[in-house]
């Protein structure tokens, strides 16, 4: 099946020069790294906040989810107005409103205010993700240089986690839980300063082109509830009418979207995009993926501070080398190998190496060492390094100079939905285990390390699937324009 491409009234921008190109890569990865560095950095600072402002145990948890609501259901429909508008406007706006709404998150004084902040934090990372990778595919043309700048920009985000979490605790035990947002106020300043006369003109194909009102409310309120949904598992559960009324109503919205996309003269999602096998595949494998290795990015935290007593610097320091591993092979050799072997091979072999991590966590023990019990799985990490860009390069490779930005929403999309299914399955079914223990006459301690076991083990299990699908769905050694 043929790769969407570009229809021949696309209205593209210039190749710009190789040091403009690097400029505007430089620009992409800091907007991602902001991005990520913000979910992670927040999560270190939460008992602070929650002793600062007066937040109930319930209403903590709206710290972060008011900004996966707003994040994870507007990345679609923000991907395509990039299209429609341009994707350079809507970069900049959406970093100016992430930059504002971090002031306000900031000097926050109340919990109604932190929420509301967070929620704008999440609708201006929404505009400006959603539109970073349409607009590198569209800058980076040849396959080696896309396939080095990819890496680049998937280092950013697989790295900052870890990132996040040593700054978020070095700031809020040095000054206070308020600089984790101020410090989004330099970059913020200096990516816009650098993205003005960086990023390239794009006029965008116009509101005509795709101007489906009707999809975008569908899409937005299904995704939006869908998600709230899935955050809110924890406190309702599974089967509870609240968690079953709102996903069948996300479900019904969701469907009718798709019928109308089907129907609708001018789409908001051409459905055309999900006919590419690399395109499909790669999504459905990042959705597996990122659900399973929420319990590596955040499970690992828990247990680190819960079990083995750790502080929140501490934390974040302890995590430091599976950022450098990741680092050194995303930026180091991804490229390379990806050119040589092809994405399909090189995802594979990621896959198997995140296998062995949340495999050997399975079975991490309630008196562990660091150098013996931990650090292997940190070193192992490296899989992230393989398999980010080789999977990001799949799911962007059917897209065209006048669908990239929808791509790019897409993906992102399945990424922010994978993350909200993961924290409510993994973390529902760790708690759940938990309790069970603890009412048996188990030490917390060891109720915690069974309930994240229990995790781990189903998060190996996500990601053993992700690998068969990878390894039967994303077939030939570069599967990017043929299905």
């Amino acid at each position: 099946m043929p790769a969407v491409s570009a229809p021949p009234h696309t209205r593209s921008a210039p190749r710009a020069p190789g040091r403009s190109r690097r400029a505007a890569l430089g620009v992409l990865a800091t907007g991602m790294l902001m991005t990520v560095l913000d979910g992670s950095i927040v999560t270190v600072a939460m008992p602070a906040i929650q002793s600062d402002l007066g937040f109930t145990p319930v209403g903590l948890s709206w710290v972060v989810n008011a900004y996966l609501i707003a994040f994870g259901s507007l990345l679609l429909l923000a991907g395509r107005l990039g299209d429609l508008l341009g994707r350079k406007r809507l970069f900049l706006v959406g970093t100016a409103v992430f930059t504002a709404a971090s002031l306000l998150a900031g000097v926050a004084t109340s919990p109604g205010v932190l929420i509301a902040a967070r929620f704008l934090q999440g609708v201006g990372s929404a505009l400006a993700s959603a539109v970073s990778l349409g607009i590198l595919v569209t800058l980076f043309t040849e396959p080696r240089e896309r396939a080095r700048a990819i890496a680049v920009f998937s280092f950013t985000g697989a790295a900052g986690a870890s990132v996040g979490q040593v700054l978020g605790g070095v700031l809020t035990d040095a000054l206070s839980w308020h600089w984790i947002f101020f410090i989004n106020l330099p970059i913020g300043l200096a990516t816009l300063a650098v993205a003005v006369p960086a990023l390239p003109r794009d006029r965008g194909l116009g509101l005509r082109a795709g101007a489906d009102t009707a999809g975008a409310l569908l899409v937005t309120a299904g995704l939006m509830l869908g998600i709230y949904s899935v955050v809110k598992v924890e406190e309702y559960g599974w089967t509870s009418a609240h968690t079953l009324g709102f996903g069948a109503l996300a479900a019904v919205l969701l469907a009718g979207f798709f019928v109308r996309q089907a129907r609708a003269r001018t789409p908001l999602m051409p459905l055309l995009i999900l006919r590419s096998r690399s395109v499909a595949g790669a999504n459905l494998v990042q959705m597996l993926m990122v659900a399973a290795l929420f319990s590596f990015q955040i499970l690992v935290a828990l247990y680190l501070q819960k079990v083995l007593g750790y502080g929140a610097a501490a934390t974040g320091l302890a995590m430091l080398p599976a950022a450098a591993v990741i680092g050194a092979v995303s930026l180091g050799v991804s490229a390379r190998l990806n050119a040589r072997f092809g994405e399909r091979a090189v995802l594979l072999t990621g896959i198997a190496l995140l296998v062995g991590v949340l495999g050997l966590l399975a079975r991490v023990p309630v008196h562990a060492h660091y150098a013996t019990d931990i650090l292997p799985v940190m070193f192992l990490a490296a899989g992230f390094g393989l398999a980010l860009p080789a999977l990001t390069s799949l799911g962007m490779s059917g897209a065209g100079e006048a669908d990239a930005g929808l791509a790019s929403g897409l993906f992102n999309t399945t990424q922010q939905i994978g993350m909200a299914v993961g924290v409510a399955v993994l973390s529902t079914l760790a708690a759940s285990r938990t309790r069970q223990l603890t009412a048996h006459g188990a030490t917390r301690a060891e109720a915690l390390t069974s309930g994240y076991h229990l995790a781990f083990t189903i998060g190996t299990g996500l990601l053993v699937t992700a690998f068969v699908i990878a390894y039967v769905v994303l077939r030939g050694p570069r599967n990017t324009s043929t299905s």
